[in-house]
């Protein structure tokens, strides 16, 4: 029986609404042939496949029974659903930059139809960045580096830099492990981090596997690919799990997080959720990227093969650098994004936005 993904849902949540769709699973027949009647649109293909005209109108239904102080469009997706026109206030937490997401897509892939696809998708999405954002009384971005892209075309005060938050009480640091052991956490259906895995086994795990022979990694993260799996098939060194209930051992049991992104926007929650738990980190610039980490010192940076492997291959052969690197990761997170002092920030920006909207 397919868990109900609602249930749980009543506990933070006053009420919730379900409403049931059926969406094609990404790259199926069914995707492709609602990407192709998607091309003659000005709008991405995201917006289409997401964004169901039953919800918009079960959306308007709940707005015009019950007074509310403000709409919260999570991720700028959900904006194509927003019924723009109410009188309320609304808030886009863009988590992302999404039209820099395909751009990278459209740079790294080297399939010319994927190419293709990637180049459509990002120039639609900076068309729906640009018209939502604009029609929205406050946007908030989860780093500075997103901010300056919307300040491209947005007013100062528009924008509110909400940095990225982590339960310090629940990612707590586990026993000191000395193993020779990789993991990588995320959702495995999301192509940046089905490209980040394919490209670290393939240029960046044989490179340390030369140097450390019993090298292992771990791969956690629900719906795993076509792509991911074969992976592990034809490499003994790669285990990938499949979706889990809790991170949490699978990171304790590792000796170093990696981040091999090459493609991405926003933060990348992952890496503050490693750090929390005290693991010393080595990411790409672009895995790290908005987050206030410092080379060698809280984190390793590594954008080339080479460089990847020989950072990770130093913190596997020398336990004091990995235990002083997860000290200072840890000293970071507590430092300032723990979820108390970012929520005082989340709560003040909608407070912001409620206010320019009040009559005077």
């Amino acid at each position: 029986m397919t868990p109900d993904p609602h249930v749980g849902l009543g506990e933070p949540f006053v009420q919730v609404e379900r409403v049931s769709l059926n969406i094609p699973e990404r790259a199926s027949v069914w995707d492709s042939l609602s990407y192709a009647a998607n091309s003659l649109s000005r709008w991405p293909y995201q917006m289409r496949k997401y964004c169901r005209p039953q919800v918009g109108r079960r959306l308007r239904e709940l707005l015009l029974h019950k007074k509310h102080e403000v709409l919260l469009c999570d991720f700028l997706v959900t904006a194509g659903v927003v019924p723009w026109d109410a009188g309320i206030p609304k808030v886009i937490f863009a988590h992302n930059v999404e039209a820099l997401i395909w751009r990278r897509h459209f740079l790294m892939n080297e399939n010319p139809l994927w190419k293709l696809a990637a180049w459509r998708e990002q120039r639609t999405l900076a068309r729906a960045e640009r018209h939502f954002s604009s029609l929205a009384d406050h946007v908030l971005t989860v780093s500075d580096d997103d901010r300056a892209c919307f300040l491209e075309y947005l007013p100062q005060e528009k924008v509110t830099t909400v940095p990225t938050g982590v339960d310090l009480e629940y990612f707590q640091p586990g026993p000191f492990v000395d193993t020779p052991s990789l993991v990588f956490t995320g959702s495995m259906d999301w192509m940046p981090n089905e490209d980040a895995i394919t490209y670290f086994a393939t240029q960046v795990l044989p490179l340390i596997k030369k140097e450390i022979p019993q090298v292992t990694l771990t791969v956690v993260g629900r719906k795993p690919t076509r792509k991911v799996l074969a992976l592990a098939s034809s490499n003994s060194t790669i285990r990938v799990t499949g979706a889990v209930d809790d991170i949490r051992p699978y990171v304790h049991k590792a000796s170093v997080y990696v981040v091999p992104l090459r493609i991405g926007g926003g933060t990348r929650i992952k890496i503050f959720e490693a750090m929390s738990m005290s693991k010393p980190v080595v990411s790409t610039t672009v895995g790290a990227e908005g987050l206030p980490v410092v080379h060698g010192k809280n984190i390793l940076l590594a954008d080339t093969p080479e460089s990847f492997a020989t950072g990770t291959v130093e913190l596997l052969k020398h336990p004091q650098t990995r235990h002083l690197m997860g000290q200072a990761a840890r000293a970071l997170v507590e430092s300032r994004y723990g979820w108390s002092t970012v929520a005082d920030i989340f709560e003040q920006a909608l407070l912001r936005a409620t206010r320019r909207r009040s009559p005077h």
